[in-house]
């Protein structure tokens, strides 16, 4: 399974749950898609910079959210795992720290080109980035699709061995923002307004199918799961859900059903199997038959002889 995983964008929705409890404070129609591509230029002159930082982001929207009636103009940036990754702060700050030098740059860039620098002081000057100008926040939500609880550090503080509390007091932390399955409670899914929720609800139960039943016949949404739903639980906890190519939505009960009903008729068949290989290695020992003759007394059919032939 690989670290990072392609799913539906859910930007909006999910940090209306994260930040917002459920509210939908954040308009999905209000996203601008930005270049997921993080490249950081580092200051200095033309000759002497080194070779630019680039890293590639998921998904990363800038917005206008209301709050209290005054628009918040934020950057909103989602990563996919469905792996713990164990040096996840590292990875969110370096792609946070890379989109606020962007809007330094294109701060600098903006004043240039305006020609506006005449009435700037001596520092502005110097800063490129004016006394006045403002950054946009930049946050990272961390969507983790695994089933098991995340055990990795959730800030860079706690990526340290060294302890002194006074000089950690002087060195900045940073923590992430973390939607993990195991960690959610009931109460938690019914926040969630989209397809989400029922990916996270099968991924959180996907080891106890006496729960995940009860999950999926509760809610209705598992009646019209989308293929790429599918698709993720299929690689994030092997679902072993199907669809046709000409379907567009699944009922995951009726899947699941499916599912247990071959599922017993295997067991049932293997256990068959099981009972008629005693019985003709029972003629063999006490009636010294060999494995062939004692298959014709049982009249043992061509596909069952198939079936058995490796255990003999």
């Amino acid at each position: 399974m690989t670290e990072t995983l392609y799913t539906p964008d859910y930007s909006s929705l999910t940090f209306n749950y994260y930040v917002y409890g459920g509210r939908q404070v954040i308009d999905p129609n209000s996203l601008e898609e930005l270049d997921t591509r993080e490249i950081g230029v580092p200051y200095g002159s033309p000759e002497n910079v080194e070779q630019p930082v680039q890293r590639i982001r998921d998904v990363i929207r800038s917005v206008t959210a209301m709050t209290n009636k005054k628009a918040a103009f934020l950057v909103l940036a989602v990563e996919n795992q469905s792996n713990v990754h164990y040096a996840m702060a590292v990875k969110d700050m370096v792609y946070d720290a890379l989109q606020y030098a962007k809007q330094v740059e294109k701060a600098i860039a903006s004043h240039k080109k305006a020609g506006d620098y005449k009435d700037a002081d001596s520092d502005e000057y110097l800063s490129g980035f004016m006394k006045n100008d403002k950054l946009m926040p930049v946050v990272t939500l961390v969507i983790y699709f695994g089933p098991k609880a995340w055990d990795g550090s959730m800030s860079i503080h706690e990526m340290f061995e060294y302890d002194d509390e006074e000089m950690l007091a002087i060195v900045p932390d940073y923590k992430i923002n973390l939607i993990a399955p195991a960690a959610l409670g009931d109460d938690d899914f019914d926040k969630f307004n989209t397809s989400l929720k029922e990916v996270l609800t099968f991924i959180k139960y996907s080891g106890d199918a006496d729960k995940l039943e009860d999950a999926v016949n509760s809610d209705e949404g598992f009646q019209h799961l989308g293929r790429t739903e599918v698709d993720v639980l299929n690689a994030c906890v092997n679902a072993s859900l199907t669809m046709g190519e000409s379907e567009v939505e699944l009922n995951v009960c009726q899947a699941i059903q499916t599912l247990n009903e071959r599922a017993a008729e295997k067991a049932a068949n293997q256990e068959r199997i099981t009972t008629l290989v005693n019985a003709i290695k029972n003629l063999m020992k006490n009636m010294g038959l060999t494995a062939e003759q004692a298959m014709s007394v049982l009249d043992v059919s061509e596909s069952d002889r198939e079936a058995i032939a490796p255990r003999f």
